[in-house]
């Protein structure tokens, strides 16, 4: 079984990684910094935009892959996982550009995600109770 729809965003959040990688790797040579991070506030938000990647997208993913497997409806799993990828972005784009600070992207963002998250959740309930119950 394939899954293209999620094998898309899997590869645009995958992208995203790796340019906030990159980030948190330039403050990491600029100032010699193997682990933690220094006084400066834009190596700190580097560090906190990278993982915040790290802790929302690997469970989205794994649940939109997981719907699109077991048959939700292809359109949902495709607006679901777009609201995923914009979420993530806006809120890397926001943490970035507000310096850790409050940003409407970064909140727009971290909205999307979650409402991603919920909808997949209830999406992937919806099958099992339509399949199953």
């Amino acid at each position: 079984m394939i899954v293209p729809i999620t094998g898309v965003f899997a590869a645009v959040i995958g992208i995203l990684l790796l340019v906030l990688s990159a980030q948190v790797v330039k403050f990491r040579l600029k100032y010699r910094k193997g682990l933690g991070v220094t006084d400066d506030r834009d190596f700190e938000v580097a560090v906190r935009a990278h993982a915040n990647l790290i802790e929302y997208a690997p469970l989205g993913l794994i649940m939109l892959g997981i719907a699109e497997l077991n048959g939700v409806a292809s359109g949902l799993i495709y607006w679901t996982g777009m609201a995923l990828v914009v979420g993530r972005l806006l809120h890397a784009f926001g943490m970035i550009n507000g310096r850790g600070g409050p940003h409407k992207a970064r909140m727009v963002g971290i909205m999307l995600t979650w409402l991603a998250i919920l909808i997949t959740a209830v999406l992937l309930l919806w099958n099992v109770w339509q399949v199953y119950g």
